[in-house]
């Protein structure tokens, strides 16, 4: 590595972000230009805290395989060209996963046995922002076609990287999208102060550039049936994502002020760009109260408090996690900590160990409280202690509670795909379904996951489908779906 005591010379630094006031006013990203641009004053040091330890444990961490030493050791060095080679090479999308990711790598760097791990993440969005600005970042057209064609249904990260990886071999791909532009959850459920549209729309103008086809506002199974597309294309990729909300199933749920996030969130964001949106779900001058304690539910604590909510309260029934690692979470695996995001530090409070009893009626119709207990889980039940139930007032209440799969029924009833016991559409280690020429890769086929994961499983899927239509192939597979998902 080049400097084998930077980790010893300088600890972790962040760049510093936006003051509140000012980034509560607009909707920005919190880092003043860009994360990216926000830390390279303070990125080569940064990178050259990467030890040279043996054996990067950071790998284990990353689905994708990203070469981290190397393009820390490059950045250190001052070879930005030969860092977004060697980035580009694991990662299609490395702007999407470093702002977007909770980055399990760090969590395994050997730095972090004893000190603040190397800042994988922030090297990462240093690099490919740098790229981006320099002009750096080229379509990259494939030399001839194959003439096979590829329909991939879906278009977040797995449904993007599946379509790039393929559209680059030759093949002629479209993705179809039921959105009214392409980007799945990370254009409508990723707040702009989190990761800003034009991130998105600059990768879709390569993918545009490069050939790949996009069709949006055209919901398969509605709009075109699940067999037309086979009977269309050589090969169809399911990469819907897992869109179904989980559910709160206690007394009051109907009640008019009770919301999913994803109700939530997608009308913030087209708010925030100027859209006109009938009948929005706001915040402002009202008590929120957010079910949910992981990133969603501080996507919706930013977004609530942008638009003037009287007061948030963000609930987690988990009881509060420590400062650092619990013995039972040793290195290098994922712990449970307690993490400050931007919103955290915007204004809100946060409340633990609580479970929703009943969303209260005000006797109109609309929420005007929720009913908690306190208490904890054993062997996955709630257990409430006695006489602990207390009101907290809320006249919007927002579920963040995750997903529970994909939507499948019109995938079933018309190609009769079979699913797996967890309601995911079934696929081998190849990623085929029990339909010929269809495949499945992502949150459609996996559940919900990382980021990481999508990339990862749509780079190693359009892998498997270069093999089917040319009988091999020359692009990386990183990964099979066999293989467990990091648990954050």
């Amino acid at each position: 590595m080049g400097d084998p005591r930077g980790f010893m010379k300088h600890g972790a630094e962040h760049a510093q972000r936006r003051p509140v006031a000012e980034r509560l006013g607009d909707w920005g990203e919190v880092y003043p230009g860009g994360p990216g641009r926000a830390l390279l004053p303070i990125i080569s040091e940064q990178a050259g805290r990467c030890m040279d330890c043996g054996i990067p444990f950071c790998h284990t961490g990353c689905p994708l395989g990203n070469l981290i030493p190397e393009w820390n050791d490059l950045v250190w060095r001052g070879e930005w060209d030969r860092a977004l080679e060697r980035l580009h090479a694991t990662n299609n999308f490395p702007e999407f996963t470093g702002r977007l990711c909770p980055a399990p790598c760090e969590s395994a760097c050997v730095v972090a046995i004893s000190d603040d791990p190397v800042t994988i993440k922030n090297v990462e969005v240093s690099i490919i922002d740098r790229g981006f600005a320099e002009d750096r970042v080229r379509p990259q057209v494939a030399d001839w076609h194959t003439g096979r064609t590829v329909a991939v249904v879906g278009s977040g990260p797995a449904g993007l990287a599946a379509a790039q990886q393929l559209t680059r071999a030759g093949h002629t791909v479209a993705v179809i999208e039921r959105d009214d532009a392409p980007g799945g959850l990370m254009r409508y459920g990723i707040p702009e102060f989190k990761q800003e549209t034009a991130v998105l729309e600059r990768r879709l103008e390569q993918m545009r550039a490069e050939g790949t086809i996009f069709r949006c506002d055209t919901e398969v199974g509605v709009d075109v049936s699940w067999r037309d597309l086979k009977r269309r294309y050589d090969v169809v990729i399911v990469a819907t994502g897992a869109t179904v909300p989980r559910e709160v199933p206690v007394p009051g749920r109907d009640l008019n002020g009770v919301h999913q996030a994803m109700d939530y969130l997608p009308q913030g964001n087209r708010a925030a760009r100027g859209e006109e949106v009938p009948d929005q779900i706001s915040a402002e001058g009202r008590h929120v109260v957010i079910v949910g304690g992981g990133d969603t539910g501080t996507d919706c604590l930013g977004t609530a408090l942008r638009q003037g909510a009287a007061s948030v309260t963000q609930l987690d029934i988990h009881p509060e996690p420590p400062g650092g690692r619990a013995d039972h979470e040793p290195w290098p695996t994922y712990p449970r900590i307690l993490r400050v995001a931007a919103a955290n530090e915007e204004g809100g409070e946060r409340q633990y160990a609580l479970n929703t009893a009943e969303f209260v009626d005000d006797g109109e119709g609309n929420v005007r409280a929720i009913r908690l207990s306190e208490g904890r889980r054993v062997n996955g039940q709630w257990e409430a202690r006695p006489d602990s139930e207390r009101e907290l007032p809320a006249d919007l209440v927002l579920l963040a509670i995750g997903f529970s799969g994909p939507e499948t029924d019109s995938i079933t009833r018309q190609l009769n795909t079979a699913l797996d016991e967890r309601g995911n559409v079934a696929r081998d280690e190849t990623y085929r379904t029990s339909v010929p020429g269809v495949y499945c890769c992502g949150d459609a086929g996996r559940g919900q996951s990382l980021i990481v994961w999508a990339i990862a499983e749509g780079r190693a899927c359009a892998a498997e489908v270069d093999r089917y239509l040319s009988g091999e192939t020359k692009l990386p597979r990183p990964i099979g779906p066999h293989e467990r998902p990091i648990t954050v």
